[in-house]
Formats: C-alpha cells, structure tokens, sequence
C-alpha cells in the first residue's frame, strides 16, 4: 500500500492542499484570502511540477490502476507549470472585474488534479474519473460569472456536451468491457491482438469520439467557441493550455496504451479528426471578430496539427505532439497575456479592431504579439514553424502524405486571420487606443513568451530529448 501511495503523492499533495485551503477560506475572510490563495496554489503547481520533474521514478500503482512514466511526467509538469502561470497572469483581470472568488483557484487545483490522473491512467475506469473530476470543476468555473448571460450560458453549453461526450466514452469503454473482459489497458492490448472482434473497434471508435469532444476536434468542435467567448478571460486562457495537452496525452495513452496493436484501425480515425480540425479551424476564424472566437477556433485547428503527430502511429509521431503541445502552450499564454490587457476607459474589449494602431501606443507589446502571431501561423523562424514541421515529418514518415499535404494547404490559410491581427497592429485605421495601464505580471508574459519564440529554436531548451524520452515510453 505505502508502494501505491508514493506513485499518487503529487496528486496527494494537491488534494490535501485545495481541501485545506477550502477549510481557511471557509472559516475566515474568504473572498479577501482570493489573491494570495491565487499565488499560493501557483506555488504550489510549481513546486510540485519541479518536484515530479526531478523525480524518476517509474512503476505502476493500485493494480496497475496508476502508471507513472516518462510521458506521464513530461505531461503533468507542462500542465502544472501553465496552470500556474495562466493563475497569476490573470489574478489582476479577475480583481478589476470582480470576479475574485476564493473558489477559483481551488477548483483550478481539483481540476489539475483530474488531468494528472489522465495522463497517468492505466485503467479505463481511472481514465475517465481523472476526466470527470477535471470537467465537473471547468463546468463551474466557465459560469463564474453567474450576473452575465454569456457566462452562464457558456457554463450551460459545456455541461450539456460535456455530459454527452462523457456517455459516448462510458459506452465505448462498456462495449470495450464487454470484449476484452477487463478495463485494464494491458488486458485490452491483449484482447486487440491478432483478430480483433467488431464489438472491440466499435468501443475504440466510441471512446475516440467521446476524447474528441474534450479536445474540441471537429466535427466535436462546436462548444468551444461559445465557451471560450462567455467565460471569463482568466479561465479562456487556462482552457486553451493545461486542459488542452491533458486531455491530448489522454488520447495518446488510450490508443498507445490500450489499442496499440491495432494502429492501422485508429490511425485512419485520427487522420480524418485531424484533417476536419484543421480545416474547419482555419476556415471558420476567418469571418470571427472578436479575438477570444477567433482564439477558439485557433484552438481547433492546433489540435488538428497535434492530432497529425499522434495519426502517425509511431514513437516519431508522438515525440511531434509533445513538442507541439509544449510550443502551443507557450503561444497561447502569451496571446492571452495580451488579451486580458485588452481593455479600453477601463472596460474589457475582444473587438480585433481595437487592435488598430496598436504599434503607436504600445510598441512593444504590437511586436511580441506580432512573433505569437507568426509562430502561430507557422511562419519560419519562430518556433511555431519547427513545431508544424516536426508534425508534418511525423506523417510523412508514417506514409501519411496526402495528411501533410493538406496540412500545408490550412495552415496557409489559417496565416490569414492571424496576418490581419498583424496588419490591424501597424496598418489600420486609427481610432480610439487601448489603455496603457497593463499589469507587470501580463506584460512579463507577453515579452517572454514572445522572446522564447525565437530563443528557444536552436535547441528548445531542452524540449526535444525530453519528449523523445516521454514518446519512447509511451511507445512500447
């Protein structure tokens, strides 16, 4: 037991902290402990992914129920780590907008809890309680706003399809039961050797479709817009991040894990995912106005690129996705840096046409946003590009070309709305400015995240052995 425990202590650790936390903020001031309860789970996050970073233990726990290993460890740290930074980021919007609840952070931490019980899952059923734990809390906080229709609707929306998401997965993993005889992921591998029974690939298709809602891949797409517009900035960006690599690794650990003799069967699943959410990405954020839509669909399409390395069936391909997912994270917190300082006489703006001038009042900003712009769209030599290419090698050399191919062919039509938000910057019409006032930490942000861009290219600090190392433990 004291064997099983020690596998789980990171998850141990948060859950204690967020139930102790809940008890301080319940018998004191409440929402007055919100900005340092908001700095100390950001803390928390940090020490502990330093802690799992260091760590190399390797094992599985409770019956092969928990299995931590390179992938789960390169996982839980880029999810620990965003989480942090996205909280502290965004304490100073939630403040100014009166939305400093005590119990935004902890439900941020119940909800890091459930993705790192995703990434680390070796059973079926321990899969989908991480996922439940994780979007019971991103059900809430996406309403936090309960006095604003958008809010509350978007909280609705994503109940609504969240819970229907959740049905197709519990069927897919019934029908999986029913086949295999276990939910453990090593019987399922054995049970998909050799001649695979129909009954087995329709719970691997059920089960693909139910993860295809929660990494919004078209054509499960359509929550995400509505939900990244109406809940509050702070927790747009924190959806567009940490659950976004949790819920990609889960993908991966389900078909790699547990269907990873029958690659030929999900691969083509995949491509077609990947293939539509490229697409409807890329063509749909064209006509968007407001920039936390035109992020949503931005969203859509990465997670067709992501889907691509994974499609890949091989080692290779999910070294890809990680380093793709890790670069993603970096350029999405960096844009919302910028968006939650958008805000004009004090009020928040998501116009992209406020965005006008914007090299004129604040250069600086104008061009950190302009290289997050570019490497979004894939444009060489920021690091956008080299995570694209990775990507596109990937499925190239899984003898997926025509996936490459078409690839290529929405990623330079996605460079469309990203190229308008770059010449609204420096070349359109002036009208009235956006504040100057941005806070320290948002800034901070922004230039970093911007710099690491075109930094981090030579050798992405780091970045490539270790999702070598995750890929090839994951990849048996």
């Amino acid at each position: 037991m004291s064997a099983d425990l020690t596998i789980i202590l990171p998850e141990i650790v948060l859950a204690v902290y967020a139930l102790g936390a809940l008890l301080a903020a319940v018998y004191t001031g409440k929402d007055a402990l919100t900005r340092l309860l908001i700095w100390l789970t950001a803390a928390v996050f940090i020490v502990v992914a330093f802690w799992i970073g260091v760590s190399s233990e390797i094992g599985t726990g409770f019956s092969a129920m928990i299995v931590k290993d390179g992938f789960s460890r390169f996982a839980q740290v880029t999810i620990l780590l965003s989480a942090a930074v996205v909280l502290i980021m965004g304490q100073d919007h939630m403040a100014r907008f009166g939305l400093e609840k005590f119990e935004y952070p902890l439900l941020i931490t119940l909800a890091v809890i459930g993705m790192m019980v995703m990434v680390s899952a070796g059973n079926l059923l321990t899969l989908y309680m991480g996922l439940e734990l994780q979007s019971l809390s991103m059900y809430v906080v996406a309403s936090l706003r309960r006095d604003n229709v958008k809010s509350t609707e978007a909280g609705l929306k994503y109940f609504v399809l969240g819970a229907l998401s959740s049905g197709l997965l519990l069927y897919g993993i019934s029908l999986t039961y029913g086949y295999a005889g276990s939910t453990e992921f090593s019987a399922v591998i054995l049970a998909a050797s050799g001649s695979v029974p129909l009954g087995l690939l329709f719970g691997l298709v059920f089960m693909l479709a139910g993860l295809a809602f929660k990494v919004s891949a078209a054509p499960f797409h359509m929550w995400t817009p509505d939900v990244y517009e109406g809940a509050p900035t702070p927790v747009t960006a924190f959806m567009a991040t940490a659950p976004k690599v949790a819920a990609i690794c889960m993908f991966a650990r389900v078909t790699h894990d547990a269907f990873g003799n029958v690659v030929s069967d999900w691969q083509q699943i995949i491509a077609l995912l990947s293939l539509l959410s490229m697409f409807v990405g890329s063509i749909a954020a064209i006509g968007q106005r407001d920039i936390k839509r035109l992020m949503a669909y931005s969203s859509i399409a990465h997670m067709g690129y992501a889907l691509m390395g994974l499609a890949a069936g091989t080692a290779g391909g999910v070294e890809a996705m990680l380093l793709y997912m890790a670069i993603y994270v970096v350029m999405n917190i960096g844009t919302f840096a910028f968006i939650l300082s958008m805000t004009r006489d004090g009020l928040e703006t998501t116009d992209i046409t406020s965005l006008n001038q914007l090299s004129k009042a604040r250069p600086g900003a104008a061009l950190a946003l302009l290289l997050l712009m570019f490497s979004l769209a894939g444009i060489p030599p920021t690091l956008g590009f080299f995570a694209k290419f990775a990507v596109l090698q990937a499925a190239v050399d899984a003898g997926l070309v025509w996936l490459a191919v078409l690839g290529m062919i929405a990623s330079v039509i996605g460079a469309f709305y990203y190229l308008r938000i770059v010449y609204y910057m420096y070349f359109g019409e002036s009208g009235t400015p956006l504040d100057n006032e941005v806070p320290v930490f948002q800034m901070v942000a922004l230039a970093a995240s911007g710099v690491l861009m075109l930094a981090l290219f030579p050798n992405l600090l780091g970045l490539e052995p270790a999702a070598a190392n995750a890929a090839a433990a994951l990849v048996r």
